[in-house]
């Protein structure tokens, strides 16, 4: 997942994965530079997802 190609729509996407898992938050889904590792993290924790998954699942929306 490209850092740039995240930012340039992630609003779209945060809006499709919070439609997608209903317990995910606006802080949950923080996107700021330099910490998209932390934001991973969070929503691994939290969906019980691994980064692969996570990865993919991004990319499909």
């Amino acid at each position: 997942m490209n850092t740039t190609t995240l930012k340039g729509n992630w609003e779209e996407q945060k809006g499709k994965l919070k439609q997608q898992f209903a317990s995910l938050t606006d802080d949950d889904l923080l996107f700021a530079e330099g910490k998209k590792d932390e934001m991973l993290g969070r929503l691994q924790i939290k969906l019980g997802k691994s980064k692969d998954e996570l990865h993919k699942l991004i990319s499909e929306l």
